[in-house]
């Protein structure tokens, strides 16, 4: 799966003209700044809004729908952030029975011992590391039938380490998704840097 977002703008200021790219077995990130923007730029790219300008293509088509329906928007501001202050098993058990599982606290918390996260059960999702809070919201857009591919927007507005979650975001295009992350452009840089030293020593 390849989705091409080329020159798509929306309303006066909302989203200026931007092109990025995303596909299968890949993690990409593109830059938009200001609070709204990455949002937008979100909804747009996971066929969740139409543009005013540009275009969306899934696989050389405009299919909004099957966007929609293969793409996960993950911890998009206002859109589907999950609210500061409920728990980590809140959390998974809702997002269990979006995926057709018993939304129970006891499957909750089997599910995350599954991966590792079951210390952080008992709190707060506001309250968590942001790199623990990427990977818990990646791994239960994942559960969900059809996601192929995966939109996480600005990672960096929770503080931490940009290397952190972008590091987390190469696994799961490692595991076969289509990863677009947005992203401040401090948080570019500090990328750029680390995949230009990474290949360096290839």
């Amino acid at each position: 799966m390849r989705i091409v977002v080329d020159a798509v703008a929306k309303g006066r200021s909302a989203l200026p003209e931007t092109s990025t790219a995303y596909e299968t077995g890949a993690a990409s990130l593109v830059v938009a700044e200001t609070e709204q923007r990455p949002t937008v730029l979100g909804l747009v790219a996971s066929g969740r809004m139409k543009v005013d300008a540009g275009t969306v293509l899934i696989d050389g088509r405009a299919d909004r729908g099957a966007i929609r329906r293969r793409v996960a928007l993950v911890d998009a501001p206002v859109v589907s952030e999950p609210e500061p202050n409920v728990t980590v098993t809140g959390v998974v058990a809702e997002e269990l029975m979006f995926a057709g599982r018993a939304p129970t606290p006891f499957a909750a918390a089997r599910w995350l011992e599954q991966i590792g996260l079951e210390a952080i059960a008992g709190l707060p999702i506001g309250n968590i590391d942001p790199a623990a809070r990427v990977r818990l919201l990646l791994e239960l857009a994942a559960l969900r039938a059809d996601v192929e591919g995966l939109v996480l927007v600005a990672p960096d507005r929770h503080g931490g380490e940009p290397l952190g979650w972008w590091r987390i975001a190469r696994e799961f295009a490692e595991r076969g998704y289509a990863v677009l992350v947005i992203a401040g452009s401090a948080s570019r840089t500090a990328i750029d840097s680390f995949d230009e030293a990474e290949e360096a020593t290839r």
